[in-house]
């Protein structure tokens, strides 16, 4: 069990509160092939976690030239949108396991809950549409790559749910995700609590080669570590 409980949990979507079978890597990967690009599985995973614009732009640079500029990128980015738009259509995007149950637990007990992604504004209008988690129903704030001037590992994307949820103390914070550079913005922020969970790109031992406080199998296990429920298997 945690010794504060938070005021606020900072959550990723993709693989930490949403099962969407890692499609956006899939595409992310397909997308940058067809604009010329030829990245490799480990050039692909070092941008899980990232802001996709950002990610996008710097594999399609070569070694040591230019990056594209706004305007080249612009195009690319629609089709990013697009291709993975249509993966969604095909295989509808779905909370994992648990987590529904979890936040509301969390916001029951007096936390608020935002979800910070990589994905922008138009990709994740359509994620919560799918998953029926418009307005303020499920979470008190969402804050997308595109809303920050950089995305992860800079911790912009927390200060900002701070700011939309009122939070000002970010030793009550508490930042969870599957990815590596969710985790290095969690630390890079100063939250109290920086958990890694296993539901979804990354592994046990890439996580636990980060700084992180605790590692979970899941978000559904949170509500037991800050003491909202029996204990379930917690890892510290």
């Amino acid at each position: 069990m945690t010794e504060i409980r938070p005021d606020l949990v900072v959550l990723d979507m993709a693989g930490t509160t949403v099962d969407e079978g890692l499609a956006v890597y899939r595409v992310l990967e397909e997308t940058v092939i067809a604009h010329g690009g030829t990245p490799s599985a480990a050039d692909i995973a070092r941008w899980h976690g990232s802001a996709k614009h950002e990610a996008l732009r710097a594999l399609l640079t070569p070694p040591g030239g230019t990056p594209l500029s706004d305007e080249a990128l612009e195009p690319i980015v629609a089709d990013f949108r697009a291709r993975l738009a249509a993966a969604y259509a095909a295989q509808p995007p779905r909370a994992l396991p648990g987590v529904p149950e979890a936040l509301a637990e969390l916001r029951a007990a007096g936390v608020k809950v935002a979800l910070n992604t990589g994905f922008d504004r138009d990709v994740v209008d359509s994620l919560l549409s799918a998953l029926g988690w418009e307005g303020d129903a499920v979470v008190d704030a969402v804050v997308c790559g595109s809303d920050v001037p950089t995305g992860r590992p800079a911790p912009f994307m927390i200060f900002a749910a701070m700011e939309r949820t009122g939070v000002t103390d970010v030793r009550r914070v508490l930042v969870a995700g599957d990815t590596p550079r969710d985790l290095e913005a969690g630390a890079n922020s100063g939250a109290a609590s920086v958990v890694g969970v296993l539901s979804g790109a990354s592994d046990a031992a890439e996580l636990g080669a980060h700084r992180h406080t605790h590692l979970l199998p899941s978000v559904a296990a949170l509500p037991a570590l800050l003491g909202l429920r029996d204990p379930q298997a917690v890892t510290a």
